[in-house]
């Protein structure tokens, strides 16, 4: 039976078999699914999906490099498929922006169950402190009533921040929960992230806990 959902996908595949064998499924499981063969229409197509899924080794290079500019249009959860499985290409694609990795082959079942659980991050409702607003069902930031313009995994480290104001956070509990790894090779990422943030929103105070990681004050 086809499950009913209201998200729509776009799945960035150029591996012709596996990109219409992904549609076929997911459109199975209730999805709306627009599949493209190549990057030549994705910034056209991006702000049309909730979620996205995106093969990384193209003909013309990879596809990273254009990541941080589509998520710069609007912050999704992206997903990214490849074949590589160093340690070095999974950091370089969370920190292009990159919410998952999953890594060929895999299970239609796993690619699923991660969409899933990526969209359910998104949430309802809104979270504020002090002239602060973010509306996770939209994806968007306030600040002093202005738009503010976050990648996807600044947009979940900030949310995490706000939802616990006043709380410390270590640099590997942020790693876990927002990049959902258990252990990571090295803590650079979150304080590369953390910085951003600090400059795109520059009147919030995240502190630095020497040592042990950050926190958001309450009276941010």
């Amino acid at each position: 039976m086809t499950k009913h959902t209201s998200e729509t996908l776009l799945l960035i595949e150029d591996d012709r078999a596996l990109g219409l064998g992904l549609q076929t499924f997911l459109q199975q499981e209730g999805f709306t699914c627009l599949w493209l063969p190549d990057v030549t229409e994705v910034a056209s197509q991006w702000h049309k999906a909730d979620l996205v899924i995106l093969d990384r080794q193209f003909p013309d290079g990879d596809s990273l490099r254009y990541l941080p500019g589509w998520l710069a249009k609007k912050a999704l959860p992206v997903i990214v498929l490849t074949a590589r499985v160093q340690v070095d290409d999974r950091v370089a694609g969370l920190e292009a922006g990159a919410r998952d990795y999953l890594t060929k082959p895999f299970a239609h079942v796993e690619l699923l169950a991660r969409i899933r659980a990526q969209l359910r991050t998104l949430g309802e409702g809104q979270l504020g402190a002090g002239e602060l607003q973010i509306f996770p069902s939209r994806q968007t930031v306030r600040w002093r009533n202005s738009d503010v313009s976050l990648t996807a995994t600044e947009f979940s480290l900030l949310a995490m921040l706000v939802q616990m104001a006043g709380r410390v956070f270590t640099r590997d509990e942020l790693l876990n929960q927002v990049w959902g790894y258990q252990s990571f090779p090295t803590t650079r990422t979150v304080d590369t992230h953390i910085l951003q943030l600090r400059q795109k929103l520059p009147g919030i105070a995240i502190t630095s806990v020497r040592g042990v990681g950050y926190r958001l004050d309450k009276t941010s």
